[in-house]
Parts: C-alpha cells; structure tokens; sequence
C-alpha cells in the first residue's frame, strides 16, 4: 500500500492503482453508480495531454525525460491499455475537474512506471506540476469535449449519408407503385409509395448537411486559456503551439478561439449541436412511426408495407411479430430530446467566467452522438433495406378511397364533387362513375 497526502488528509491506495488521491476522493464523493465518464471524453482529454507534452518538449521546458515519458504514458492510454484506471462518475461537481485529475494521475503514474519508479512518486512526475502544467480543467475539458463531438459528428454525419442513400433507394424501387396520401390521418390524394420514401430521404438528407456544418462551430477551443480565458499561468509560446500539435494528432482543423474567455463561459455551441440533434431525432421518429403504420396489421391494418419479421412479438399470442426496430429508434429519439433538454438547462447556468454543469452536458451530448449513431446504422440494414412493398393492398387501399376526386375540382367546382361524393353512398366506383360522365 501506499499513502498520499492532500490537505484535507491521507488517502491508503494500493501500489498498482493507477489513479492517486484527488480520483479516489472523486470516486468516493460522487459514488451516484450512474455510469463513468465516456472513454471518448477521456481520450481526448488524453490526447491534449499529449499535445502539451509534445509542446513543452519542442520548447524544451521541464525536467530531462518527463514529458517523453508523459507522451509514452498518454499512447498507452489512447491505446485502451488503462481503461479500468477512469473511475470518476460521469455526473460530478467541480466543472468536470475530477475527471481531469483522474487523467492527470493516471499519466502521472503511468510515465513514473516506464521510467522505473514506483506510482506516488510525485516528486519525480507530478500530476499538477508536469502534467497539467499551463493547463485549467476550463480549458482543457471543453477543449477535449470539442475534439470527442467533432470525431462523433463525423461518423454520425456518415450514418445519415448512408441512411439517406437507403430510402433513395426505396424511392426509386417503389416509384411505381401508387398508393393513398393520408393527412391527418385522413384519405387525400394518390401518391407513389416511392414518393413517400423520397421525402424522408430529402429530410435525412438536411441532417446530414446541419451535422456536417455544425463541425465548424466547434473547432474554435480555448486551450491555453486556462481558468478563465485570460491565459494565467500558460507559457505564450506553449499556447500557440499547442493548436499545432492537436491539429497533427486529431486530423482536425482546430483553432485558437478568438476570445478565450467566451469559449470558457459560454457553452451556446454545445446547445447548438445538441439542437440538431434533436431535429435529426424528429426526422427519424417521424419516419419511424409512419413505417409502423403502413406496417400495421397485418390483417387488421394497412398493411401497405411489410417490415422484416425480426424476433417474435408476444409471449401470449402467436405469430405476432412487432415493428421493434422503428419503436427503438423512436425511444433513442425520445432519450435525445430529454437529453437536449438537460443541455439546455445546464448551458443556461454558465454563472460568470466557468459553467460548473459541463459534466452533464458532456455526457448528454456524447450519449446522445452515439445512441444516434448507433440507432442510424440499425435503422438502415435492420429495417430500411429490408422493407417488402404490398403493391396490391397499396392499390385496394386507395381504390377504396375517395382519393381521386380532387382532381375534378379545377373542372367541376368543389361544391358539385363534394355532392356527388355525398349521393353514392360511400361507394368510390358510382362516385367516380358519375365523375367520369
């Protein structure tokens, strides 16, 4: 076992731990059993990390060999090598320090351990000291939330591409085949089921273009700000160059915000993301629930389209088979417009120079990211390119129907088709009859 020390008091860990006392005391304070903090959130914490290593050793500031050794000890973090040593809850006080303190220890040890020393030796490495040197968890946090929703937007904008290329797909399969409009759940004109599929295409299609656009919005980050802004305690240099070297390990075109203290206080960017998120949500439960629909059935509904029989659908009555995968992508779309809320809320409490709520919009943005991503990809091969067409229920449907009849109204007037609708009895063929004469 090993003792550190803070001024609070001493904390036993075991010689192996990774983390040292500010993690432990996190863990112990903020023991909710929720989840832990998102790996991606602490890769990338990792990765500016890394970035400030690699600055202070081309500036060549610190002592001999500790920042090869902190950029060794970041890789083998970045390489999934240390995951059980992230232990803070995603949901913490303090802005989010915790988890940055988590980091920094972990690094810490880690380096000490590839230069031959035991873990706690912080007179050698030093988690604040080295690691953090002209670093804030206010800059360093956002800065990393800013490269993981960037990373995720991407694959998330790719999702949607492929999404998007599916129903166009549908689209043209089923250009043929004419079925009934419904408005207000209600018969109105003839359309294409082809149609139909075009215009959630169309709508995927705008999500896609918002996700991608919105990258820009991110790539301004304050590193080197450090607690409010104003660059307290940063080296100039390291702050410039820094940008630099997280443009090389992220792929990003990252740059240096042009007011820092804006970056640091106000979150209206991650709100703004989160906003399209929730659109692309009410897109896709839109499409979900009209699929549940036309899949209604199937003798005692539409039946307009069938849906992939994928599990069975009832404990008590058989053969029944549910439109699972269109009712999971409309739960993850509730899930992301509870969560937008959070962000919202939490956003709007950026008291003075620090939010203290950014913990909760990092994680609620990053679920929401991934469940989207996630829900995307499975609504396309599990569901999209599975869809079976009725072709012939489509056209008894809309036989059925008084769908034609605005088509003589340019002709006739409204009036008089409306009565000839009203003389057959609910019978379409004598209305059209009558239509036709």
């Amino acid at each position: 076992m090993r003792t550190e020390k803070d001024k609070t008091g001493e904390v036993q860990l075991e010689d192996e731990k990774l983390y040292g006392i500010q993690t432990a005391r996190a863990a112990e304070n903020f023991a909710l059993d929720y989840k832990k903090t998102d790996m991606r959130l602490i890769y990338a914490i990792a990765t500016v990390k890394k970035a400030a290593a690699l600055t202070y050793q081309k500036l060549g500031i610190g002592k001999a060999g500790v920042y090869e050794a902190v950029s060794g000890a970041c890789d083998r973090i970045l390489s999934g090598k240390a995951e059980d040593a992230f232990v803070t809850d995603a949901l913490q006080g303090g802005a989010g320090t915790s988890t940055n303190m988590n980091v920094n220890e972990v690094i810490a040890n880690l380096a000490l351990l590839k230069l031959g020393f035991g873990c706690g030796r912080y007179d050698i490495i030093h988690p604040l000291d080295d690691v953090n040197r002209g670093q804030s968890t206010n800059d360093v946090y956002p800065t990393a939330l800013r490269i993981a929703a960037i990373q995720m937007l991407r694959k998330l904008s790719g999702s949607c591409a492929e999404l998007q290329q599916a129903l166009q797909i549908k689209e043209n399969e089923f250009d043929s085949i004419p079925k009934l409009g419904r408005t207000e759940l209600m018969d109105a004109v003839p359309i294409t089921l082809g149609q139909e599929f075009g215009s959630y295409a169309q709508a995927i299609a705008r999500d896609r273009w918002r996700l991608y656009k919105v990258e820009e919005r991110l790539r301004q980050v304050n590193i080197g700000g450090t607690a409010v802004g104003a660059g307290n305690n940063a080296e100039r240099k390291y702050r410039f160059e820094i940008i630099e070297e997280l443009r090389e390990l992220t792929g990003i075109g990252l740059a240096a915000a042009e007011y820092p203290m804006d970056i640091t206080q106000n979150n209206d960017v991650f709100v703004e993301v989160s906003g399209l998120l929730k659109a692309l949500s009410v897109n896709l439960m839109k499409i979900s629930n009209d699929l549940r629909l036309m899949n209604s059935g199937p003798k005692g509904g539409l039946s307009e389209i069938t849906l992939a029989p994928l599990q069975t659908g009832s404990t008590i009555m058989p053969g029944k088979v549910n439109p699972v995968i269109p009712e999971m992508v409309m739960q993850i779309s509730m899930k992301v417009m509870a969560n937008d809320q959070a962000i919202s809320i939490a956003a709007s409490h950026g008291e003075f120079e620090l939010n203290a709520f950014l913990p909760l919009i990092a994680d609620s943005l990053l679920e929401n990211l991934a469940l989207l991503t996630n829900a995307t990809e499975l609504f396309r091969t599990r569901c999209i390119e599975l869809i079976k067409p009725n072709a012939e229920r489509c056209r008894e449907l809309l036989d059925m129907s008084y769908a034609f009849a605005a088509a003589y109204t340019p002709s006739l007037g409204y009036d008089k088709v409306s009565d000839i609708i009203e003389e057959s009895d609910g019978n379409p063929q004598k209305a059209r009859e009558r239509l036709g004469d």
